[in-house]
């Protein structure tokens, strides 16, 4: 076991981990960060979604010696305008079903109104793509997005 002191959600946090442990591990299993979930394991679905610098990235597939010096943040410590306006959207609509998928849904609107402030229905299809919805609330989260989106142009 290596002890490494990660960046997460602004804070350097120590972990303990063999450096090919899958991020998802950590976050959930040493530091109890249960709002990132697993999903299938093999960076399909989308449910283990967090940002690596901004960046959406798988953290099924992150092993933890990739994370470096890069701020991890994770559902838990999503904020900003863009995440504020997201979440009022997606309360809004109702677009939860079930909720698995949400926080890697979040994460992965969020990285995209940040890049893209109005993005159209095919740069929300294409950021969106890596994140799927047993429930299929997709026209939901595309709706929430464009609201999100015209609630931050004001």
């Amino acid at each position: 076991m290596t002890t490494l002191t990660i960046t997460l959600n602004g804070q350097p946090t120590p972990i303990t981990a063999e450096p090919d442990t899958p991020l998802l591990w950590v976050l959930r299993g040493e530091l109890h960060l249960n709002g990132t979930k697993f999903g299938c394991g093999m960076s399909l679905c989308g449910a283990c979604t967090v940002h690596l610098d901004g960046e959406p990235v798988r953290a099924c597939v992150t092993p933890v010696s990739a994370v470096g010096n890069a701020n991890i943040t994770t559902i838990e410590g999503l904020q900003g305008p863009e995440a504020t306006a997201l979440r009022e959207a997606w309360t809004a609509i109702d677009v939860a079903q079930c909720g698995y998928c949400q926080s890697g849904q979040l994460m992965s609107a969020c990285a995209l109104l940040k890049k893209t402030p109005q993005p159209s229905d095919a740069d929300i299809d294409a950021a969106m793509s890596g994140n799927a919805c047993r429930c299929g609330t997709y026209p939901r989260i595309r709706a929430a997005i464009h609201q999100a989106a015209q609630a931050r142009r004001g």
